[in-house]
């Protein structure tokens, strides 16, 4: 519960959505729907840019 507190609400839900993602492009890929597949795989890493972006831009204002 202190590691929530200490990342923030937001951040730890848009981790769990990264996962579930990374989860759905793995089934999707070895189902035979490749490109589906490799497409959303993209969209994790660029939540996770988008996070460490914002929470860069968040420290630097204080």
């Amino acid at each position: 519960m202190n590691f929530i507190k200490k990342m923030g609400i937001g951040y730890f839900l848009m981790l769990i959505l990264c996962a579930i993602i990374i989860i759905l492009a793995e089934y999707m890929f070895l189902s035979g729907d490749q490109m589906h597949g490799l497409f959303l795989g993209l969209w994790a890493p660029m939540l996770i840019g988008i996070m460490i972006f914002f929470k860069l831009v968040d420290n630097g204002s204080k």
